[in-house]
């Protein structure tokens, strides 16, 4: 017996247990193994077509962070509203950030920083909605649950829950975002956490295990693989089975672990987010599709530089660490990066020091993805209150995505109503950076 050692108890809409996920039984015979869960995630994803191998790497700012201490310091702004960080020279001539993102500004020339991402939602649960999914919805702030699928979600339901090679799941959730699950998709679609039981589930128990009367083997993936060459096995498996063996038996269980990683990298990447970061790009180099990571702390209500000392400095080492090292390793052309946060905040600092919520001017970087870097798209208005050029919308941001990942941007699902409904229905890809 072989397990991941799952014991969910929830099952979807199709009978296959959740995403916490993994269970290989008596090499495919009796209970829910992992080939019936791979074979039912692929026929659950039979809608969309894998054209692309391209991964991206979600950075979300839970709090709604600052565009203007961020990457839109605007010091030609009257006092009250410029950037209280001071800014910083970027690699692109006549280019600056704030203050706080000296490493950041040295690889600025491999980054896009979009000056006019709008939104209409100054709300956490309902922007964070907005930007996740591409579609406003005002009753998340009330208690209400999310009514559109996430992008991960949706690539989860294109190309199916793993990758047809390596294994590895589709869509990852290092940290919980709100609004990043299927919603009417179905919990086949749903982000794979390593943090919880999945991560128990990930840690392969091999005890005794027999392939035959006669011989019993010893412990170890080694000996499991030798083994199944020598018994010829994987013959009679179907794709599933073999593709379930491959997770299992293969070092992509390895992305998850940093002691795989030359330890000179890891430094360079910094503590706790920068741990994180590696561990997406690992992740993607092994074949998931899209990974999540919340760094919170961002609703800077009061003493905005004071709170900014606290969160910038380890923004600012890991994403420049994962922007160089993407370009180094040659996988900026088939990994996108994204920055974003479910809002901005005021242009007009408070009486506190801080600044409040504010949608109409929001926070967006992004780096890789085979698009075009190494510049500003769009423009503020002189207060930094409002796109002064046209502004980019959150299903824009979600058309430039679907393109990276070759999802057509017409697709459609059937929604709770049975009706087919478009995953985009006005965006466009942000022209400046296709």
């Amino acid at each position: 017996m072989l397990n991941f050692l799952a014991n969910s108890k929830s099952v979807t809409c199709e009978g296959s247990s959740r995403r916490d996920f993994l269970r290989v039984g008596s090499l495919g015979f009796g209970a829910l193994t992992l080939a019936d869960v791979l074979r039912a995630r692929a026929e659950a994803g039979a809608a969309g077509s894998r054209t692309k191998d391209t991964s991206v790497i979600w950075l979300w700012l839970g709090g709604g962070p600052t565009h203007v201490e961020t990457f839109d310091p605007k010091m030609t702004a009257p006092s009250e509203y410029r950037s209280v960080t001071g800014e910083v020279k970027t690699n692109i001539p006549g280019v600056t950030l704030g203050g706080h993102f000296e490493k950041m500004a040295q690889v600025a020339d491999r980054m896009a920083f979009v000056r006019s991402f709008a939104h209409t939602n100054s709300g956490h649960g309902g922007g964070t909605h907005f930007v996740m999914t591409g579609y406003d919805n005002r009753q998340v702030d009330n208690g209400g649950m999310p009514t559109r699928p996430s992008l991960g979600s949706i690539l989860s339901r294109v190309r199916g829950g793993n990758h047809p090679e390596t294994g590895m799941p589709t869509y990852v959730r290092l940290n919980g975002i709100g609004s990043d699950g299927p919603a009417f998709l179905g919990a086949a679609c749903s982000p794979f956490d390593p943090n919880g039981q999945a991560k128990r589930n990930m840690s392969l128990v091999v005890d005794k295990l027999r392939l035959d009367k006669r011989r019993e083997m010893l412990k170890g993936i080694d000996t499991v693989n030798r083994e199944i060459d020598r018994s010829r096995l994987m013959d009679g498996l179907d794709a599933f089975e073999q593709q379930a063996f491959n997770l299992v038996l293969s070092k992509s269980q390895q992305a998850f672990d940093l002691k795989y990683e030359d330890p000179r990298v890891v430094d360079r990447y910094g503590p706790g987010l920068g741990q994180q970061l590696l561990q997406a790009r690992r992740m993607c180099e092994a074949g998931c599709g899209f990974v999540t990571i919340q760094y919170g702390g961002w609703d800077m209500h009061g003493n905005i530089k004071q709170a900014l000392d606290g969160r910038a400095p380890q923004v600012d080492q890991a994403v420049a660490a994962l922007v160089e090292d993407m370009g180094q390793r040659g996988v900026d052309q088939n990994i996108l990066f994204v920055v974003t946060g479910e809002f901005g905040r005021t242009p007009k600092i408070n009486g506190g020091a801080g600044r409040d919520h504010w949608a109409p001017l929001s926070t967006l970087a992004m780096a890789g993805g085979g698009l075009q870097m190494g510049q500003v798209v769009g423009e503020s208005a002189e207060k930094v209150d409002v796109p002064k050029t046209k502004p980019i919308r959150p299903q824009d941001l979600m058309a430039t995505v679907f393109d990276v990942l070759g999802i057509d941007r017409r697709i459609q699902f059937i929604n709770p109503s049975g009706r087919p409904t478009y995953m985009i229905e006005d965006g466009r890809p942000i022209e400046e950076l296709v």
